[in-house]
């Protein structure tokens, strides 16, 4: 049995009392509220990724993110961060809480996870309060870890595997994999949180899954296509990637060991790589930090170029597709073109979703993006045959959609009523939630 300062009790939230016990493994964790730190493309600092890459607007629209899209800060900010979001001025099951809060293990085992998922976002308001932290990762009494999220464990046992039996160095990369991955809420009601890895975790694997269950996040509001959302399937990506590939763990990069006082412990300021180069990537690699870093953003710079002319076709696929149909094209016609808009969206996401996936796996992103692209042009090939036939004259005059709020404004969203409906919603309830906050 461990020893502990300060006994911890099963499905204690509170990363505070963790820290009495492990000081120097909080003190780290704290560091985690500096979003001071910016790379090439990403770091902890805020970007708005809408005003960055407008073409995404066009690309969600009919859909929450085409509201707002920031670049995820630390696990500090988790709880503050979701709240504050213009994505959960839609209503929202309790199942979007599930990554955010350590809250969350204790709910789950109140009521279950199937009562957990079956509630309303807003109802678990002023219960979920504390941010990712301690209780996601680590066995209180042994401090082991552990999986304390039901969907990961579930995906492995619909394949045939048992995740007990991983081994310590896989752990420090599954406690991540209970978050940082593809998913979806199965279900109308129930909302359960389903990994869409019955098939394998290749991009074509997953859209084959949810092509057999016809899943459908949103149908997209120019285009009418189905289109798959990502999320974050940074585990499967990294899976096709040399780091994992030689046994490397997300900790190894992301959380290196230290040493204080002849102390080893493990950093738990998990960051970017990039902003402690010494301790992550020079253990293995021994050139000079300026020769590392070019080589991260070489791989990078070129994901992103083809991850720009991806998006700048789907634009413009989405946009024909309603011309289109506003001149008359029948289902018949544009059944399989949506489809390939479809499949090229879902490739695009699913690299551009990716917390790092252009370092983690480049050669794979970069095959992902290609065949979106070449599904995208397939797509506006047979959109020019419709359009023809429909006396349409070509190339289209594009709308101008440079910025973010042009964009917004031609999908027709009302930006400055969905704000002032977001602050009251902070000023108002999340206040109260604060004011009544359930304290463990």
């Amino acid at each position: 049995m461990l020893q502990t300062v300060k006994p911890i009790s099963e499905w204690e939230p509170r990363n505070e009392v963790w820290g009495e016990n492990f000081p120097r493994e909080y003190e780290s964790y704290l560091q985690t509220k500096d979003t001071s730190f910016a790379s090439l493309y990403a770091g902890s600092h805020t970007i708005d990724l809408l005003e960055k890459y407008p073409n995404l607007v066009i690309l969600w629209a009919g859909y929450a993110f085409s509201r707002d899209y920031n670049q995820a800060r630390g696990h500090y900010y988790s709880v503050k961060d979701v709240r504050n979001t213009l994505r959960t001025g839609v209503p929202q099951p309790a199942t979007c809480w599930t990554c955010k809060s350590t809250d969350v293990p204790r709910l789950m085992n109140q009521m279950a996870p199937t009562g957990f998922y079956k509630k309303p976002w807003a109802e678990l308001g002023n219960e979920v309060v504390n941010a990712i932290g301690c209780q996601d990762c680590h066995d209180p009494s042994t401090m082991n870890l552990r999986i304390t999220r039901p969907a990961l464990a579930e995906a492995f046992q619909r394949q045939g595997k048992d995740i007990t039996k991983s081994t310590h160095q896989e752990m420090r990369s599954l406690v991540c994999a209970q978050c940082h991955v593809e998913y979806y809420f199965k279900g109308k009601e129930g909302k359960y949180l389903t990994f869409p890895w019955d098939d394998g975790i290749t991009v074509e694997e997953m859209e084959k899954y949810y092509d057999e269950i016809e899943h459908v996040d949103f149908v997209h509001a120019l285009s009418k296509a189905p289109i798959l959302k990502a999320q974050h399937p940074d585990w499967e990506l990294a899976q096709f990637g040399i780091h994992a590939q030689r046994g490397v763990s997300c900790a190894d990069c992301h959380m290196p060991y230290r040493s204080e006082g002849g102390v080893k412990f493990t950093n738990h300021h998990v960051q970017s790589p990039l902003n402690d180069i010494a301790s992550s990537c020079q253990v293995c690699h021994r050139e000079k930090e300026e020769t590392l870093k070019q080589n991260v953003y070489d791989r990078q710079y070129r994901v992103r170029e083809l991850a720009n002319i991806a998006e700048n076709t789907l634009a413009k696929a989405h946009i024909e597709a309603k011309i289109a149909w506003d001149k008359g094209a029948t289902e018949e016609q544009m059944k399989p073109i949506l489809r390939l808009i479809r499949q090229a969206q879902w490739r695009w996401d699913y690299v551009a979703a990716s917390v790092g996936g252009s370092f983690h796996a480049p050669l794979e992103s970069a095959r992902i993006l290609g065949t979106s692209i070449q599904k995208g042009e397939s797509a506006r090939y047979e959109l020019a045959k419709v359009l023809l036939k429909r006396g349409v004259q070509l190339p289209i005059q594009m709308p101008d959609i440079s910025t973010k709020e042009k964009a917004q404004k031609f999908i027709g969203l009302d930006m400055k009523k969905l704000q002032i409906e977001k602050q009251q919603f902070i000023n108002t309830v999340t206040t109260e939630w604060d004011n009544t906050a359930k304290k463990y």
